[in-house]
């Protein structure tokens, strides 16, 4: 025996089979809550005469059924990403001159899909690899908002209104764009300390797809039951006056939902859903909800601070969201 295995220190394989486990149970508790979310429905209700006690698990149970195929499709190609792409290659695909790779960068977020609990990483290894910051962080806030499965998710949300989609991604991607020149013009290095993703280290390549993917659902997953009970909370148990005067008051109401979003933290595959819900609110608004969400909310701005330093979150969070509140502002006003 060692002096390492003596100190209680195990070995990678053990530490490999350790991390596999812990992610697993909490797939296995995301499941369950589904499971007996769309079962005990009925049985639920049953026990409770109150018509707004239904009304909550018909809210809830919509939003979580509708919104966990995409949660788990976002999670997979957001592993497969982070895991089986090379950082090398977006440094390749990349403009050399950084004002001209950040709308490329923000761009590239249309056609390779990832959630924000992908995009934090991804953004790392984009800028150990040499990307320029501005770029990677560009990169960082546009895909979880403009990338297939999301901009699918919204279709579906909001049937009949492709102006929706099409505002989402337009606002998402110049949101992303500002704040990476934003970056390059006023952003210091100090600011940031990229870390390595630790779920990951250590393992080979299938391994470390597992585990990011089984991270990554566990995540999105338990946001996504957060963020359902929430948004079935503030239809059913907030006195209608109160919505509908924060609704009726059109700046109010963009701030109040841009707000809601950073507290909620759901994840990008299923923030549509719950912003179809709350159909007291403007288009405007919900643009807001959308736009924010993916780039600005409690959880990022913890992973963000884990993952860059909180001298750069303390930074980057404000001004994100003032700049995507402007934008979902200036776009709902041409679209609508």
């Amino acid at each position: 025996m060692t002096a390492t295995q003596t100190r209680g220190t195990s070995p990678p394989a053990t530490r490999q089979e350790a991390a596999g486990r812990r992610g697993l149970g909490g797939v296995e508790l995301f499941m369950l809550v589904l499971v007996v979310a769309v079962l005990a429905r009925p049985w639920l209700a049953g026990l409770t005469g109150s018509a707004r006690a239904q009304a909550w698990l018909t809210v809830f149970v919509a939003i979580v059924i509708q919104a966990s195929p995409f949660v788990v499709l976002g999670s997979l190609l957001s592993a497969v990403i982070a895991v089986l792409v090379p950082a090398s290659f977006f440094a390749r695909a990349l403009p050399r001159r950084p004002v001209l790779a950040v709308p490329v960068a923000g761009a590239a977020g249309v056609v390779l899909p990832g959630c924000e609990c992908g995009s934090v990483p991804v953004a790392g290894a984009l800028m150990a690899r040499g990307v320029a910051p501005g770029a990677a962080l560009a990169f960082l806030l546009a895909s979880p908002a403009i990338n297939p499965v999301v901009l699918v998710a919204t279709s579906v949300a909001f049937p009949g209104r492709p102006g929706m989609v099409l505002a989402r991604l337009a606002a998402s991607l110049l949101a992303a764009v500002v704040m990476g020149w934003l970056w390059l013009r006023l952003g210091r290095a100090e600011w940031l300390r990229p870390r390595p993703r630790p779920e990951l280290a250590g393992l080979s390549r299938w391994p470390a797809l597992l585990a990011a993917c089984r991270h990554d659902i566990t995540q999105a997953g338990g946001f996504l039951v957060i963020g359902a009970a929430a948004a079935a909370t503030l239809n059913v148990a907030m006195p209608p006056g109160w919505l509908h005067a924060v609704a009726a008051h059109p700046a109010l109401s963009v701030l109040a939902l841009a707000v809601l979003a950073v507290v909620l933290s759901i994840c990008s595959e299923a923030d549509a859903f719950v912003a179809a819900s709350l159909t007291q609110f403007s288009l405007t608004a919900r643009l807001a909800f959308l736009v924010v969400g993916p780039m600005v909310d409690a959880k990022l701005f913890t992973m963000q601070a884990g993952a860059f330093g909180r001298r750069f979150a303390v930074r980057f969070a404000p001004a994100t969201f003032a700049v995507a509140v402007a934008v979902s502002i200036v776009v709902g006003w041409v679209a609508w």
